[in-house]
């Protein structure tokens, strides 16, 4: 493990955050950041770090105070509003009761903090308060708990850490692990920090830079000791490759996704559905090809902190049928049941611990191990997908550095299940808030156009994964860089060619290893071209039927076969136009091509409905721009369309929107709602147009 530590880095924390708190403050916010910046110490909210400084209250008095990292913050990206204050003093106190609940210690850290508004602090504040020096970090290393949860831990970690280490064995955290570990700081003054039994370490300084070089050399020891013990390591009994395993993933990751739905009871909404994230390298592959994978996959996991991400257990499917559809989804599913069932069992034999007005979780696992393909994690979103990838990856790591030197030693079930189900974990998943499409995923093609970006940006805005497609090139590489820059992770950008089968299926191939499958497609991809119907290019005629009707044709089929692998229906929406309904001169090629694109999709309404799949248009006129993003529709036709009526390109704009009823300037964003609202699926309705055109008196249906 490198020490990160900077002299010069340390005053520049010091300088530009000493100003709201205090230099202590700043000090041990740049310790957090450098423990949060290292994923083998912490991971997405996991460890926590403390200051012990003063407080001037209102009265002028300098009372002495305790700084706590706030619940649930990452310490790799915190700023001072990231610890909690509270009255030191009065913490101290409370060592002398003989039991808190978590509700009563909740209360007092509310009625002592220094700020009516501060966060809550860690559910570890009290460890933190009865440690004796300034500066407190608690970090969770992989190194360290792959030494603490093997058999023979203790006398493992005295030769690894030495004899200065104080190891004591799991205590509930919170209040009984506080107390806990003063007792052990009473009975060994001189102990340099602290390992605590399958949750990790403690280490303590007055000085910060000491208590973050103690977290160093001890997480460096570990990982040496683990390397030169590492006697017996994982053996594949095959090796399968990473191209071969990417392709299965692309194969089942519908089907996967389709099977983890859960119902709702709900006729328009009928499946809440998970987002999927994978986990395909080399050491991933090696661990579920290996004759222990199993074996060690299905063991409890190396510390409580993160069940209410990852549960207790992981989901293992044996000798995956990939090449088969129908014996895959019947393996699935049974696997499924089987987890669901012992998971069950887990909720009732428990049931008279579970703390009031903590709701049970479903029954679906949370991470599963496929041999041949690696390993699949779902969440509601990609960043809650995410966090229990990173984690699973970590615990899988740690798991075959103790297979390659020992017997894995977990925690006892009941000691999981007061941790999976505590009320101060289960109040860090309420405090997330979900919008109306977080657990959905659009494909739009045509996107890097006015409408396509202004689509995107509106199911982005609710919540939705979007996987923005066009022609390879700079217009879609820039709206993808726009977009990302706002949404992060629920953005990817796929080039396809719609006039291309391979390319098509690559596509929903790309999307579907990335999230796991696809539950809204818009077809949007489309061209334009003015001419009058004697000069018009037989050539350019079929190139905008390629495109037009082709392309709408090519992406309903693939569509269609990827719903009936997902098997949760899903919504299609085809960006149409007012000249289906009231053609222009001169405009023939798009206004019989879009036509044509309409009418298949209207075919397809009728096609998909058993599978639930509803197929609806919206037909706007005159969308000129999004932003600064131009229309590439009207950067073809407009020219012409400005020089028959004597127009400039803003009294074009002004034309169009004084020919509609309303006088409305008709915007990509409105394009977007009307999309929405065919996502959301506010009524049973398919086969259907909306007109975002403001009300043009000769285009129908109204």
């Amino acid at each position: 493990m490198k020490n990160r530590w900077s002299d010069d880095k340390a005053a520049q924390f010091i300088k530009n955050n000493a100003g709201s708190r205090g230099e202590d403050l700043a000090m041990g916010l740049y310790v957090a950041s450098l423990i949060g910046a290292e994923p083998g110490l912490v991971l997405h909210g996991g460890g926590n770090s403390s200051v012990k400084t003063t407080h001037r209250n209102l009265l002028g008095e300098e009372v002495d105070a305790i700084y706590v990292k706030a619940s649930g913050y990452n310490m790799a990206c915190m700023d001072p509003n990231g610890y909690t204050g509270l009255d030191l003093q009065y913490l101290h106190k409370l060592r002398a009761l003989s039991k808190l609940s978590d509700a009563e210690m909740a209360g007092e850290f509310l009625t002592h903090s220094l700020d009516a508004d501060s966060a809550p602090p860690s559910i570890e504040t009290l460890v933190h308060a009865f440690v004796p020096y300034k500066f407190v970090d608690h970090s969770h290393p992989d190194a360290i708990l792959a030494l603490t949860n093997q058999r023979g831990a203790k006398k493992i970690l005295r030769e690894a850490l030495g004899e200065d280490v104080v190891i004591l064995e799991y205590v509930t955290p919170g209040f009984k692990l506080a107390k806990a570990v003063a007792s052990e700081l009473e009975n060994n003054p001189d102990a340099s920090a602290m390992v605590l039994m399958q949750h990790g370490l403690l280490t303590w300084s007055d000085r910060a830079k000491e208590s973050y070089q103690q977290t160093i050399k001890l997480v460096s020891l570990a990982e040496k000791y683990l390397k030169q013990n590492a006697l017996n390591p994982l053996v594949p009994v095959r090796s399968t490759p990473l191209h071969i395993a990417r392709k299965r993933l692309a194969r089942v990751a519908p089907v996967i996704r389709g099977l983890m739905a859960q119902p709702t009871g709900v006729p328009d909404l009928p499946w809440e559905r998970v987002i999927l994230q994978p986990l395909i390298r080399r050491d991933i592959l090696n661990f579920v090809d290996s004759d222990r994978g199993k074996r060690l996959a299905l063991t409890p996991p190396l510390t409580a902190d993160h069940l209410i991400r990852t549960k207790s257990l992981y989901m293992w499917v044996d000798n995956p049928s990939y090449d088969d559809p129908v014996a895959f989804r019947d393996q699935f599913s049974r696997a499924i049941r089987k987890y669901a069932a012992a998971y069950d069992a887990y909720i009732k034999k428990h049931i008279k611990e579970m703390p009031e007005g903590v709701r049970r979780m479903d029954s679906f696992p949370r991470v599963v191990l496929l041999p041949g393909l690696g390993v699949i994690c779902t969440g509601k979103d990609a960043k809650a997908a995410a966090i229990t990838r990173d984690i699973a990856a970590h615990t899988l790591a740690a798991k075959a550095q103790i297979a390659a030197m020992g017997r894995y030693r977990g925690l006892q079930e009941k000691d999981l299940f007061a941790m999976e189900y505590r009320t101060l974990q289960h109040a860090k998943l309420k405090k997330e808030k979900s919008s109306p499409l977080s657990r959905e995923v659009a494909l739009i093609t045509g996107a890097a156009g006015a409408i396509g970006s202004g689509i995107a940006q509106v199911l982005l805005e609710q919540g939705c994964h979007v996987a923005v497609t066009d022609l390879e090139g700079e217009l879609l590489s820039e709206l993808a860089e726009e977009l990302k820059a706002a949404f992060g992770s629920r953005v990817m950008s796929v080039p396809l060619d719609v006039t291309d089968p391979k390319a098509i299926e690559a596509g929903f191939a790309e999307v579907s290893r990335a999230w796991g499958g696809i539950d809204l497609i818009v077809l949007n991809a489309g061209i334009a071209h003015v001419s009058s119907l004697s000069e018009l290019n037989l050539d350019t005629f079929q190139k905008l039927e390629r495109i037009n009707v082709e392309g709408t044709l090519l992406v309903l089929a693939e569509a269609a076969r990827h719903f009936m692998l997902q098997n949760t229906g899903g919504d299609i929406v085809m960006v149409s136009t007012k000249n289906v309904f009231a053609p222009g001169a001169n405009f023939g090629a798009y206004s019989s091509t879009k036509a044509a694109g309409h009418q298949l999709a209207r075919i397809a309404s009728q096609e998909f409905a058993s599978m639930d799949v509803r197929v609806n248009m919206v037909s706007p006129d005159a969308v000129f721009s999004h932003g600064a993003r131009r229309s590439g529709l009207w950067m073809e036709i407009g020219p012409e369309r400005m020089s028959a009526r004597g127009l400039s390109a803003e009294g074009l704009e002004e034309y169009y929107r004084n020919r509609n009823l309303l006088k409305a300037r008709v915007t990509a964003r409105h394009v977007g709602n009307a999309v929405l609202y065919f996502a959301m699926r506010q009524t049973p309705t398919t086969g259907a147009t909306i007109p975002v055109d403001g009300g043009l008196p000769d285009s129908t249906p109204r």
